[in-house]
């Protein structure tokens, strides 16, 4: 792409939408986009909103990062610069929607939603529809998804969890009398492709051994069912013109160029949600990025100068874990030395005293923060969430405001068990790495904090305001998800902050 402000981007673009959520979207996009790149297309998948988990599958399935589309935390002109940047040497987009097509950040407008992506990206919309309680009902909620916003181009419908072929086809007929909208694919309610799911969404694609063959097996069910041919003739008619402000990188100084700090990012299946524009803003304004697994027992190396530690599983991992002690140590040196630490909900998890796992073992952490993180059955946390710095941390100054978003099924709870003093001395005293036992939590409510980072409030004008996370010089740990694409000057703060 040319470093011209104002550029056209041309290329195929599709949306995979939703009548509803649970409609099968993740596995008919994987599956659409490995049988594009079967038929030797380069294929760009994002997600909309701030889903990690499907992204893992369309990345498997494109051989390259899925990238995330979310009008709630970027602005328009930002999600159209992040969707053409990513787009420069692809052949094709495809776009999964979240949720139902019209379902975006709060309950008036569209704002976050799908067709408030579809519309800004001038891209069409294939529409799936659960047809497995419906005949000719399918009809009426295909002309229903078609006439509520006249402004959204939906070309065809994909019909799932048919009943047989007779079926699919009926239903097809009802949507094409009621709407003229042609049916572009159909799987049946038979076939065995469910993706395992857990507290969090989706099972990630790394995690799952066979991700690969259920992958393919996707793709050929699309294959067989689907006019992958017209899609491509959709994708291809996509509105022309759409304009979007390419913001190119800042021009650096030789001498930032010579001496690119190195940020250990730690990545594995217990750190695995990370936004892909997040690492490559913080390349872009001088910073070099290592990765390391704490599960396979890695540590930041003696180079580094910042450790970003982001969202995940944890709590599924706590024994592992546990055992990586020179990671706490290593860890805690860096604190000592006032080395730039960045943790998001995972990472958060990680930098209390314990971790209280859904079994109620509690496995020594790092002990960076006061308290334990207390794994729940309950949802504990979702949504949007306004941010105001409470004091100047490693993003932002105190006063400024950010957009991010929380989905955790923990909470930071002060940190006697049965009694203990704490969680994770407790663990440490033998010199063990076992659980420090099975006993409960105290209920007395979050640990004594006198460092809260943010003042956080969910979207509703009557939400109310609460204090989140910890800072303390350069550490800066929350349950909170960030998008620094919403305005680089985080990044380049991080950066700054590591030299």
């Amino acid at each position: 792409m040319s470093s011209e402000l104002k550029q056209a981007f041309e290329i195929p673009r599709i949306v995979i939408a939703g009548a509803s959520s649970n409609v099968g979207k993740t596995t008919i996009t994987a599956g659409l986009i490995k049988a594009l790149r079967q038929r030797g297309l380069v294929v760009q998948p994002f997600k909309c909103g701030p889903d990690y988990v499907d992204p893992s599958y369309h990345e498997k399935a494109a051989g390259r990062p899925c990238r995330n589309l979310d009008t709630w935390m970027l602005s328009d002109s930002q999600l159209l610069d992040s969707f053409a940047r990513a787009c420069e040497d692809a052949d094709i987009a495809v776009v999964e929607g979240v949720m139902g097509l019209y379902d975006g950040s709060d309950w008036q407008d569209e704002r976050g939603s799908t067709a408030q992506i579809a519309k800004l990206l001038k891209a069409p919309v294939l529409l799936i529809l659960d047809i497995s309680g419906s005949a000719r009902s399918a009809g009426a909620a295909a002309l229903g998804y078609q006439k509520f916003d006249a402004a959204v181009d939906i070309r065809g419908v994909l019909l799932n969890f048919a009943g047989s072929a007779r079926h699919a086809q009926g239903c097809a007929q009802a949507v094409v009398d009621a709407t003229g909208l042609p049916m572009l694919g159909w799987l049946p309610r038979a076939l065995q492709m469910q993706i395992p799911e857990r507290h969090l969404g989706l099972v990630p694609g790394g995690e799952q051994v066979d991700s690969d063959a259920l992958i393919a097996e996707m793709a050929a069910a699309v294959s067989a069912r689907f006019d992958v041919d017209g899609i491509v003739e959709v994708a291809r008619g996509a509105g022309s013109g759409a304009r979007v402000a390419t913001a190119p990188a800042p021009a650096r100084a030789a001498s930032h160029r010579a001496h690119r700090p190195t940020i250990a990012v730690a990545r594995d299946e217990a750190f695995c949600f990370y936004y892909p524009e997040n690492l490559e803003l913080l390349v872009e304004e001088g910073a070099a990025i290592e990765f390391f697994s704490p599960l396979r027992g890695g540590r930041p190396s003696v180079t580094a100068a910042g450790v970003y530690l982001g969202g995940g599983y944890p709590e599924l991992h706590g024994p592992t874990l546990a055992s990586n002690t020179g990671l706490w140590s290593a860890l805690k040196d860096l604190h000592g030395a006032d080395v730039p630490i960045y943790a998001e909900c995972g990472g958060f998890m990680v930098l209390t005293e314990a971790l209280t796992d859904s079994d109620g073992r509690h496995w020594p952490m790092a002990g960076l923060l006061p308290g334990v993180a207390r794994m729940s059955d309950k949802l504990a946390a979702l949504g949007y969430r306004y941010a105001t710095a409470l004091r100047s941390n490693l993003l932002a100054d105190v006063g400024d405001t950010l957009r991010g978003h929380e989905f955790r099924y923990s909470t930071w709870v002060r940190s006697n068990v049965d009694g203990a003093s704490s969680a994770g001395g407790a663990g440490r005293a033998g010199g063990t790495t076992s659980a420090v036992g099975a006993g409960s939590t105290s209920d007395a409510g979050p640990p004594p904090n006198s460092n809260p980072a943010w003042q956080v409030r969910g979207t509703r004008g009557d939400a109310p305001a609460d204090a989140m996370g910890y800072v303390r010089g350069n550490l800066l740990a929350s349950y909170l998800h960030v998008h620094f694409g919403q305005n680089r000057s985080l990044a380049a703060r991080f950066v700054r902050r590591l030299r």
